[in-house]
């Protein structure tokens, strides 16, 4: 194979690599502190591309009238769960956080859409619209169910997935969207023609990798988290409130999925189902890591990314089965080289 070739196609593979290691960083991160195998995450990127697509196009996206909904039933799902101990501040910083907040977003996308503020503040405005649904999720789907097993966990989150993929064909339709980059400049780098928009997500994911190894080593909360991840029940003996871990978790999720729509949709068409082939190619990188290791999995991501590249350029009609056959061979040597391992654990 000319060098050429390869050059271009691990440069392809670590653009897409990037993507997936952004998704399986999140997929561990959730799994690690609430088990929760959260299928859900390819909507958020299909989501977020869709939502700041609408607003480049100066359009109001139907995800704000989902994040009113999702804000008014995750209200109501906290009231249910805890009314008998809501203080007044505890009741106004509830509402604050599940009415006000959602209405305070509809207002300033219904002013900002039609103006077509530039990308930078469209990429806010559709992380502000998409982030919050994820821990509303979490307070309506999965926090009653947080001492259930795994399984049903699972189970919670394929239903999960199929709502939100059914809703996102309500809200978006089934045409598919672009966008407009963050920059139409381009890196020569020899025979390489680099583009502005894949240097855009090389730096942003390195950026917020070392931003979530400096929030999981020097903040309270970082460190709250990766107690919880640890022992659930050790945590709660020392204060560490779980139900607020988990909606950290689901927060931070929630936006690494946003953010990695908004930044592949310049690069490709998105449709409201793209994101599941997305997430599951995260989902098998974070498999390959181990679902514990968030180095392991940022790793794997990189080689899905350029096995999936590789893939498509000497087989493209069986790149998809190569990339989620890659899990079997994984799978077997962690079962051949482990113990027999009891449900909950």
């Amino acid at each position: 194979m000319d060098p050429t070739i390869i050059a271009i196609l691990v440069q392809d593979g670590v653009v897409n690599g990037a993507i997936y290691a952004l998704l399986a960083l999140s997929l561990v991160l959730v799994f690690a502190v609430t088990r929760v195998i959260f299928i859900p995450q390819g909507e958020f990127v299909a989501y977020g591309a869709l939502t700041y697509a609408a607003l480049d196009a100066g359009q109001m996206p139907g995800s704000v009238w989902l994040l009113c909904g999702l804000g008014a039933a995750a209200c109501a799902a906290s009231l249910r769960a805890e009314w008998r101990r809501l203080s007044p501040r505890r009741l106004a910083r509830l509402l604050a956080g599940t009415l006000a907040l959602p209405a305070a977003v509809l207002l300033a996308t219904r002013e900002l859409a039609p103006l077509q503020p530039g990308v930078l503040v469209q990429a806010l405005l559709a992380l502000l619209i998409v982030t919050p649904m994820a821990p509303y999720l979490y307070r309506v789907a999965f926090r009653p169910l947080a001492q259930a097993s795994v399984l049903v966990l699972l189970i919670a989150a394929v239903g999960v997935h199929l709502a939100m993929g059914g809703l996102g064909l309500v809200f978006f339709g089934p045409e598919g969207s672009r966008a407009t980059g963050f920059s139409e400049d381009s890196l020569e780098l020899g025979p390489l023609i680099v583009p502005g928009q894949s240097l855009w997500i090389v730096g942003l994911t390195v950026a917020l990798m070392l931003g979530l190894y400096g929030f999981f080593e020097f903040t309270l909360y970082g460190k709250a988290l990766r107690a919880t991840a640890v022992n659930r029940l050790g945590a709660r003996l020392v204060g560490i409130g779980t139900a607020q871990s988990g909606e950290i978790a689901f927060s931070l999720a929630g936006v690494i999925g946003a953010l990695s729509g908004i930044l592949i949709v310049p690069l490709t068409t998105v449709y409201y189902d793209t994101g599941f082939i997305i997430g599951l190619k995260g989902f098998t990188a974070a498999i390959i890591g181990g679902m514990a290791s968030y180095p392991g999995a940022a790793l794997a991501a990189l080689g899905v990314g350029v096995l999936e590249s590789f893939s498509s350029f000497w087989a493209s009609a069986f790149k998809e089965v190569i990339v989620f056959t890659a899990i079997i061979p994984v799978l077997l040597w962690r079962s051949l080289r482990g113990g027999v391992v009891e449900d909950e654990e």
